[in-house]
């Protein structure tokens, strides 16, 4: 048996589900703005109280890896490593893309006629992305991209694309091919990592707890300031 506490703090969201063999025992999220410093330690106490009242351990701690806020990920990284190393037990990064997908596929139905385009917000007109298909396998994966009419054509001739994420709102008055498709309100939510990391957890792919670090906005940042230069989306 696997019982996983899921951290998800790469936005403003924060949030907390735990899961047992791949199913929710306990989730709780708040979309009240950046307040991770003071939520997400209640939200893991109340967790780890669920499992210790079914009677349960914990197996492991899955963290969103980023893209994402700098202060967001380095709270929600400095928790999980601390569970970890107290419990003795592994510790999973799963990519906050990949989190925002499963989200978007489960209201499309995980309709296999589109591609999937999860997008964070930098700045102006400047995102992190990544395109997925109906199957979460990865068609083009995280880039630092500066968004124009042309970024993402080659795929908009062929398919239809999903767009989705807090950096999908202001692509769309520039993104206007009738195949592109926006999709509100879509979170990166903890419980949205459950599928994920039980996989993760059964492959055993674990982080090094000591040295594992997230991909913080910042870094893309120099990658986006570098295409800039080399006049590049790539």
């Amino acid at each position: 048996m696997s019982c996983i506490l899921n951290i998800e703090t790469s936005t403003s969201v924060c949030s907390v589900a735990l899961s047992m063999d791949g199913q929710v025992l306990f989730e709780k999220t708040s979309y009240e703005g950046p307040s991770h410093a003071v939520l997400l330690g209640v939200y893991v106490e109340e967790a780890i109280a669920v499992a210790k009242k079914k009677g349960v351990k914990l197996s492991a701690v899955a963290v969103s890896s980023g893209p994402g806020s700098y202060t967001g990920l380095r709270i929600g990284v400095s928790v999980a490593k601390g569970l970890c190393f107290g419990y003795d037990i592994p510790l999973i990064s799963i990519h906050t893309l990949d989190i925002l997908t499963i989200a978007a596929l489960k209201l499309q139905k995980e309709a296999n006629d589109r591609l999937y385009c999860a997008m964070l917000d930098a700045r102006r007109m400047e995102v992190y992305a990544a395109i997925y298909n109906s199957g979460l396998e990865v068609i083009r994966g995280i880039s630092a991209d500066i968004v124009n009419a042309d970024t993402y054509m080659s795929y908009l001739e062929k398919d239809k694309v999903c767009f989705f994420g807090n950096g999908a709102e202001k692509c769309k008055s520039i993104i206007t091919s009738p195949n592109a498709l926006f999709m509100d309100n879509i979170y990166p939510l903890a419980v949205n990592m459950i599928p994920l990391s039980e996989r993760a957890f059964i492959a055993g792919a674990f982080e090094d707890v000591a040295y594992f670090e997230p991909f913080y906005l910042k870094e893309f940042q120099a990658t986006i300031a570098k295409n800039k230069v080399l006049g590049s989306n790539v």
